[in-house]
């Protein structure tokens, strides 16, 4: 890249730093420090803005860069990714969206505590929600070092360790001083741009081949090397019962992931009413569903416009072709043009990226002192209140340290990829425990627990001995050979483990349910009569 490049674009990064620590400053000095403002930003978004918050929340540094990559190197596979994030929020709004804002206070953890014995599924719960939301915070990690690598260089390894660690940084700091509050408008404000470049990116795309898709596709396919095989399923997904499986398994994680996502569940505290935390869902379904159709464009245009070669000379995970798209629509590397609008689409990338993480960090601090902190130690409830939100703000930084590591460690992955883990942990641990809370009447404290254990400790340790750690060139080892689980996602056997866990626990469970506080739940959940 020319310096122009850098220059330009790192001036836009400034300026979106310097106004979302702005909005930051603003928030933490009009706030009155109650948990309510810190974890729920005082419960006063309209649906609308929430919306937008979550769609901000949700359109990850995957979504714009991982998933427009894995569709310009493997074409029709990739999609599966756009398919799998959007249907899953059809599961959210039939089965999670309203009942969770009934019964819940902050987390997931208060849905399911509300009939359960307090403090084991509340440690249980926090340890899952944290567990997921730092692999969900390496993901972003992973793809702003790929962006800032690229806009210095494209292989300078100090830069994206840099990158990785100044992230970090700004997502504790966030957190700590502005809270939820500063969190929802920053992820406002990411939408809006985030969608904003896109539609420009999308336009731009289909201009180039006069509005032809037909012709765009075929393009694709001539200069993919595969030909008409890029146009179908199989090129990463076919051939060995292992990448079929694999096939089946990222389809049911990325499906049920999204329900158990913490971050994404605690969006649903920050409206008054449960009316209004459906309307938030409809919303952002809206802006997500026009976000995923336009990644296919942006994927497909990648591989046409660029080719596959050169997206991969540049990251081997793909993760730099939305960028180098937009150098070459904009005129072509040295050009004016193209130096503009990869700066423009580099700075909303990286917008992208603070913001998500942010939201993360956010959700796993809550879960860390609103649910582990509070089980371990009981407090006058003011006293708790207030000390929860410090130990909160202490979190942040605690997991920021360990997703940093972590990004370090996995940055030649595909970011895309990295998020199909963390909805393949989520969907194993927390649906479970949050669909038998919600809909079985017998479900006990016991079935409880198991569920999340049942179902995160599987998912872990099958990640751990998959060849994502080693045994491949590719792996976060690959000097290393541990892997004997053959499968680079473990939903197909981590999810249903976490829901047979749950009804063996359940079964076996030496307490009776207690009836009069399931009725109460599900009164609430239903009617949101006695909710918060």
């Amino acid at each position: 890249m020319t310096g122009d490049h850098q220059t330009l674009a790192l001036v836009l990064f400034s300026v979106f730093i310097a106004v979302t620590l702005g909005i930051t400053t603003w928030v933490s000095r009009s706030r009155h420090g109650s948990a309510e403002e810190f974890y729920a930003g005082g419960r006063l978004f309209s649906p609308m803005e929430n919306g937008f918050a979550i769609a901000g929340d949700y359109m990850s540094a995957a979504s714009f860069l991982g998933i427009s990559g894995l569709i310009a190197l493997f074409g029709y596979d990739g999609m599966l990714y756009s398919v799998g994030f959007l249907v899953a929020w059809l599961v959210v709004l039939l089965l999670v969206a309203e009942l969770v804002r009934n019964c819940g206070r902050f987390t997931l953890a208060d849905v399911v505590a509300s009939r359960m014995a307090e403090r084991p599924v509340r440690i249980a719960a926090g340890t899952s929600s944290v567990t997921v939301s730092v692999l969900y915070l390496v993901a972003q990690m992973v793809g702003a070092g790929s962006l800032v690598a690229l806009l210095l260089g494209g292989t300078s390894e100090a830069a994206r360790s840099w990158t990785v660690i100044g992230v970090g940084a700004l997502m504790v700091i966030y957190v700590s001083l502005g809270g939820m509050r500063a969190t929802t408008w920053i992820q406002i404000v990411k939408a809006v741009l985030l969608m904003a470049g896109t539609i420009a990116l999308t336009v731009l795309v289909l201009l180039r081949f006069h509005g032809d898709f037909d012709q765009l596709l075929t393009t694709a396919a001539e200069r993919s090397g595969h030909g008409r095989d890029f146009l179908g399923p199989g090129l990463r997904y076919g051939g060995s019962w292992t990448s079929r499986l694999d096939f089946i398994s990222l389809g049911i994680a990325l499906v049920l992931g999204t329900a158990g996502l913490p971050h994404i569940l605690a969006r649903f505290y920050t409206v008054p009413t449960a009316r209004a935390a459906r309307r938030s869902v409809v919303w952002s379904i809206g802006l997500i569903g026009s976000f995923y159709l336009m990644t296919i464009v942006l994927g497909f245009g990648a591989a046409a416009i660029i080719g596959p070669d050169a997206v991969r000379a540049s990251n081997a995970a793909g993760n730099t072709a939305v960028p180098l798209l937009a150098l070459d629509l904009g005129g072509g590397a040295g050009s004016t043009g193209g130096t503009v609008l990869f700066a423009v689409v580099a700075a909303v990338a990286f917008a992208t990226i603070l913001a998500v993480v942010a939201g993360i960090t956010l959700a796993s601090s809550a879960s860390v002192a609103h649910d582990l902190y509070a089980s371990l130690r009981r407090r006058s409830a003011h006293a708790k209140q207030h000390s929860e939100v410090a130990v909160a703000r202490l979190s942040a930084a605690g997991i920021g340290a360990a997703a940093i590591g972590l990004g370090l460690l996995a940055r030649d992955l595909n970011v895309a990829f990295l998020v199909g883990l963390a909805f393949a942990v989520a969907a194993s641990a927390n649906l479970p425990v949050l669909l038998y809370s919600l809909f079985w009447r017998n479900f006990t404290t016991r079935g409880a627990v198991w569920a999340v254990y049942g179902g995160l400790v599987p998912a872990v340790v099958l990640v751990v001995l998959s060849p994502v750690v080693s045994g491949t060139p590719e792996a976060l080892f690959p000097g290393a050979d541990f892997h004997v689980f053959p499968l680079q996602n473990p939903g197909v056997v981590s999810i249903p483990l976490g829901f047979l866990a749950g009804w063996l626990g359940t079964v076996t469970s030496p307490e009776p349910p207690d009836e009069a506080r399931h009725a109460e739940t599900e009164v609430r959940a239903l009617t949101g009569a006695g909710a918060v």
